[in-house]
């Protein structure tokens, strides 16, 4: 098993050190999902899933690729990265609506962190957009599903 990345040896936090590591291109992908009671689902898919704010689905597309942009922001130990590609894909399951977001840079370190944070803000605001039909929504499911560049590739 290996050691923590982001504790130097006493504990502390740390932002690793990539600048001896190659620019390589690197993608990650991010899934999520987030599950509706069966009748507000209905609802929401009869409506093409328009609320009185506007578009759910654009706007939670919109929100994710915003914190994509500022993930380095919101996660403390995240380096700031020049990111070439953001797609943040939204469709319709089971009573739900499930997240894809994939981000691609050419730099020192990996889109993860970003991929997770757009899934996870996308996911909050459809919460936020739809909390006034039921409190019984649920956001699940958040994980990395794929990732490339760097030392080592991950599929789940």
């Amino acid at each position: 098993m290996g050691k923590l990345s982001h504790l130097d040896d006493s504990g502390n936090a740390n932002m690793v050190d990539v600048s001896e590591k190659k620019v390589t291109a690197r993608t990650a992908v991010a899934m999520g999902r987030v599950h509706f009671p069966p009748a507000v689902f209905e609802t929401l898919a009869g409506q093409d899933f328009l609320g009185k704010k506007g578009s759910i689905i654009q706007t939670a597309v919109i929100a994710g690729i915003q914190a994509v942009k500022k993930t380095s922001e919101l996660i403390p130990l995240c380096h700031q990265i020049n990111l070439s590609k953001v797609h943040i894909e939204i469709v319709p399951g089971e009573s739900s609506l499930e997240i894809s977001c994939t981000v691609k840079c050419n730099e020192r370190t990996g889109v993860e962190m970003e991929a997770l944070t757009g899934v996870s803000v996308s996911a909050l605001t459809i919460y936020d957009m739809c909390k006034a039909l039921s409190h019984e929504i649920h956001i699940g499911d958040i994980r990395l599903k794929e990732k490339t560049g760097g030392k080592n590739d991950y599929r789940s």
